[in-house]
């Protein structure tokens, strides 16, 4: 069964959005969970898994920025989607940035993007649950070399980087 957390101030947004959903997904494959305040969608969040948490950007208290970072650290796998009026870039890259945001939609939504959006979103999830498939041969090859090279000289294949993630050169 899929998860799908709703948090928007709004109740008549919040209404709208479950409908959609509602009629898209049938009631025995999706439960829906709907929130108008953040700090309630967060709390809940840490009591049950979600597959998918979509958060409105401009809120009283917390904006979805923030609530999206928590979700994030509470279930790193659950995939985020911001729906909001706001056309700020920089408050979209903001959420884009800090929550690993999957997809930013504009209100007023399209019915058939939001509901696309949230079948992309359970496939990236399912994606993201797959165990790794095993090596392969050419996987396989590459690590002997690599291996090959660290005997030959030792520490060749080590990258040392700084606090930021950049290469240090020596």
């Amino acid at each position: 069964m899929r998860r799908i957390l709703i948090l928007d101030d709004e109740p008549a947004v919040l209404n709208a959005l479950r409908r959609t959903l509602r009629t898209a997904f049938a009631k025995d494959d999706v439960v829906i969970e709907v929130f108008d305040e953040p700090e309630a969608a967060v709390l809940r969040a840490g009591e049950q898994d979600f597959d998918v948490v979509i958060s409105d950007y401009r809120m009283p208290g917390l904006n979805g920025a923030d609530v999206l970072q928590f979700v994030k650290g509470l279930q790193p796998d659950a995939i985020r989607i911001v729906v909001s009026a706001t056309t700020e870039i920089v408050d979209i890259a903001d959420a884009v940035n800090r929550a690993e945001v999957f997809r930013y939609l504009a209100k007023p939504w399209q019915q058939e993007e939001l509901v696309a959006t949230v079948r992309d979103a359970f496939a990236r999830k399912d994606r993201s649950q797959r165990p790794a498939p095993a090596a392969a041969p050419e996987d396989t090859c590459r690590q002997r070399e690599l291996d090959r090279l660290e005997q030959d000289e030792p520490g060749i294949t080590r990258v040392d980087r700084d606090e930021d993630g950049n290469i240090r050169l020596f």
